[in-house]
């Protein structure tokens, strides 16, 4: 959770949950504001009933109002969950429209990696409202600025929140790593890139909240990631 004060108001608050669903271990993030219930969904990483419902129980009992699906990218382990969120609360699917090829082969993305969708299920994705750098989300009051980052995915973009501290990174970024240029879509040139001119332009302080695994901060990886440093 961040917080922060405005000048000579009340201190306020955004709140973020996370949860890590799925055999891929992916990051799915409930961005909410305290005041208004409003939240996103940012990358259902949702598989199965068990799943579903944990998600469930928690906007249930924190009385959110979901107002949209985010997709940091569209590989089949970020969005395994969309439609069902889409279904379940009446919302629309957030992404850059780069990633939409992958969106319409989630089948094909799983026998890939040796999975198998089983009949009648369809993850398939479909971008309602498509995202490009300098757009912004509200939730509440608050802001999150889209950036553009590919080099994981052609579509790649990060979700980056001044007053919060923190940007939403998908897999382009991790603790003294960096995401996969193998798949579809991915350029390690674009992605080392992307990381000096978007992400490591932001302050030193700023909290990175990845696809997989553990928050970083922008300063620390600057210093010691040894896959794309500052300079």
């Amino acid at each position: 959770m961040s917080q922060w004060h405005r000048p000579n108001t009340t201190i306020i608050m955004i709140k973020i949950k996370n949860f890590v669903f799925n055999p891929f271990g992916v990051n799915t993030y409930v961005i909410s504001d305290t005041d208004t219930g409003e939240a996103i969904v940012v990358d259902p990483g949702m598989i199965n009933s068990r799943e579903h419902t944990s998600l469930d129980n928690y906007i249930a009992e924190n009385g959110l109002k979901i107002q949209q699906i985010v997709n940091t990218h569209l590989h089949l382990d970020h969005c395994f969950g969309d439609n069902y969120v889409r279904d379940k609360y009446g919302v629309k699917v957030a992404a850059n429209v780069n990633d939409a090829p992958l969106g319409s082969g989630i089948a094909q993305q799983a026998r890939s990696f040796g999975m198998c969708i089983p009949e009648g299920q369809d993850f398939d994705v479909s971008i309602d409202v498509p995202l490009n750098e300098g757009d912004v989300i509200n939730i509440g009051p608050y802001k999150l600025h889209v950036l553009e980052i590919p080099g994981h995915s052609a579509g790649s973009i990060a979700l980056y929140c001044p007053e919060g501290k923190f940007v939403i990174v998908g897999d382009a970024l991790f603790r003294g790593a960096v995401g996969r240029t193998d798949l579809p879509g991915g350029d390690f040139n674009t992605l080392a890139s992307s990381i000096r001119n978007k992400l490591y332009t932001l302050p030193d302080d700023t909290k990175v909240l990845a696809g997989h695994d553990m928050p970083t901060d922008i300063g620390t990886e600057k210093k010691n990631n040894p896959y794309v440093r500052s300079v």
